[in-house]
C-alpha cells in the first residue's frame, strides 16, 4: 500500500529541511515535494503537520538476549521496543548464549527478525570464539551470514596482538570492530565510578583510566592497521580527548555515547539504585560535561542506547551483586532532544547522531531521497509524557528514568514502507 505523509518538516541533515510531502510505496520513497501526492494514488494519507519527518533512527548498540536469555528480552520484544522508540534499525551485540560467533547464530537472529517484522536487525558478531579473547572467529563466514561488524562487547579484548590480527583480518572483509574498552586489572571488583560518592557508600570504584587506557591502545592499533575502530559507550573525559586527538590525526576512529552518560552522573546511584548500575559506570559531572562537548564538536559521532534488559531477579539484590545495564530504546529519543533544549545540539544534529552517522558507520546509510528505502521516523517534539516502565514494550523494566517527565516522542515509525508503530 502506498502511503502519503503530508505537511511534515522533513529534516535530512545537509540535504533537506523544509515542509514537504513524501509518497512511499514498494518499500521505497517514490516522490518528495509539495506535489508528491500527485505522483500516484495513496492508500493512506498521514498528516504530519507540526511534526518532524526524519531518516529512520538507527541504534548501533543493543542487547536483545536472544538466543539464551529470552526471559529478559527476545528479538520480537526488543524489536517492538525499538520501533516504539522511533528506531528503524538496530545492531545486536553478540554476547548471547551461545555467543554469536558462528554463521548459524547470525542466521538465527536474522530469521527471528524476519519473523517479527518490525525493526531491521543488523547482527554484530564476536571478535573471538566465545568472546574469550583467545582465538579469532571465521569473519568471512560471519559476513556472508549477515554480520555488519565485530565486537566482544561485554568483554574487552585484552590481548593486543590478538586485536591487531582481528583488525587486519576484519579489514580484508570490509568489516570494522566495535571496541568495549576496559582494563580488567584496573576494573577489578569495582561496581561504580571511583570517587567521593563511592567512598561514602562503601562501594569499590572503577577509575576513568580503566576505560581510557584501552581507548588509547585501540586507537593505536587502528592507526597501525588502518581498519576502522568504533569506540562503544564512551563515558570519560579522557576517552573523549583521546578520540578527538586521533581524529585530528586522521585516524579512522568513531565513537558513541549513550543518553544515560550525558544525562546522569554517579549521583544517581547515591541511594543504591541498581537501575542506575551499568558498565561503564555513570561518571562525574566533569565527565558528563566532556561528553556534551564531544557531542557538540563532532568528536562523538553517534548516540546509541546500549539497551541492556535485565530481569527483576538480576536487579532486586544488593548493589554490588546486581547485574549491569538499563533499557534505553523507549527513552533515548526524548533524552537526546533535551540536548536541543540545552543548546548542545541542533535538531538536525540530533538526527545526524541517531540516524545519519550510525547508518554511515555500519555501511547502511539512511537518507531521504527518491529511490531510498522508506525507513522513516516521525517525531512530535512537543509531546510530553511521563516514563512508566510498566508500559514499555521491552520485557524488562530496568530504567533509572522511571517517573521522569520528558518532552518529544516518536509518533510514527516506518520500516521498508510499512508502518510498524504509530501513536499519532
Amino acid at each position: 500500500m502506498r502511503v502519503l505523509i503530508k505537511n511534515g518538516r522533513v529534516i535530512d541533515p545537509g540535504n533537506l529541511d523544509d515542509t514537504l510531502d513524501l509518497l512511499i510505496g514498494e518499500g521505497r520513497i517514490l516522490a518528495i515535494g509539495q506535489d508528491a501526492g500527485a505522483q500516484g494514488s495513496a492508500g493512506r494519507v498521514i498528516d504530519a503537520a507540526g511534526r518532524i519527518v526524519a531518516p529512520g533512527l538507527i541504534d548501533m548498540h543493543v542487547h536483545f538476549r536472544d538466543p539464551g536469555e529470552e526471559y529478559k528480552e527476545t528479538v520480537e520484544t526488543g524489536g517492538a521496543a525499538a520501533v516504539a522508540g522511533g528506531f528503524t534499525a538496530v545492531c545486536t551485540m553478540p554476547n548471547t548464549k551461545p555467543v554469536n560467533d558462528t554463521a548459524q547464530v547470525t542466521r538465527y537472529i536474522l530469521r527471528k527478525a524476519e519473523m517479527a517484522r518490525t525493526v531491521r536487525v543488523y547482527p554484530v558478531a564476536a571478535v573471538s570464539i566465545g568472546s574469550q579473547g583467545k582465538a579469532l572467529c571465521e569473519y568471512g563466514e560471519l559476513k556472508d551470514a549477515g554480520a555488519v561488524a565485530l565486537s566482544d562487547d561485554g568483554h574487552p579484548v585484552v590481548d593486543s596482538e590478538l586485536l591487531r590480527r582481528a583488525l587486519e583480518y576484519a579489514g580484508a572483509f570490509g568489516l570494522f570492530v566495535i571496541s568495549h574498552c576496559e582494563d580488567p586489572a584496573l576494573f577489578a571488583r569495582g561496581v561504580m565510578n571511583e570517587g567521593t560518592i563511592a567512598t561514602r557508600m562503601g562501594l569499590s570504584g572503577i577509575p576513568n583510566a580503566a576505560e581510557s587506557i584501552m581507548v588509547m591502545r585501540d586507537i593505536a592499533l587502528c592507526e597501525l592497521t588502518g581498519t576502522p575502530v568504533h569506540i562503544a559507550h564512551v563515558s570519560t573525559r579522557e576517552s573523549v580527548r583521546a578520540v578527538r586527538d586521533a581524529k585530528k590525526r586522521g585516524v579512522r576512529v568513531t565513537a558513541e555515547t549513550a543518553p544515560h552518560y550525558f544525562t546522569l552522573t554517579d549521583a544517581a546511584v547515591a541511594h543504591y539504585d541498581t537501575n542506575a548500575k551499568m558498565n561503564p559506570p555513570l561518571r562525574a559531572e566533569a565527565d558528563r560535561d566532556a561528553l556534551l562537548e564531544g557531542l557538540s564538536d563532532g568528536t562523538i559521532d553517534a548516540i546509541a542506547t546500549d539497551h541492556a534488559p535485565q530481569s527483576t531477579l538480576d536487579k532486586a539484590v544488593e548493589f554490588d551483586r546486581a547485574a549491569n545495564g538499563i533499557v534505553g530504546l523507549e527513552t533515548a529519543l526524548p533524552l537526546a532532544l533535551r540536548l536541543v533544549e540545552n543548546g548542545v545540539l541542533t535538531l538536525p544534529g540530533v538526527i545526524e547522531k541517531m540516524a545519519v552517522n550510525p547508518g554511515r558507520i555500519i555501511g547502511h546509510p539512511r537518507r531521504i531521497a527518491v529511490g531510498s528505502p522508506a525507513d522513516l521516523t516521525v517525531i512530535d517534539t512537543e509531546r510530553v509524557f511521563t516514563v512508566d516502565a510498566k508500559r514499555f514494550r521491552s520485557k524488562s523494566r530496568n530504567t533509572p528514568f522511571e517517573g521522569w517527565t520528558l518532552r518529544g516522542k516518536a509518533v510514527l515509525t516506518v520500516v521498508e514502507g510499512n508502518v510498524v508503530f504509530e501513536d499519532l
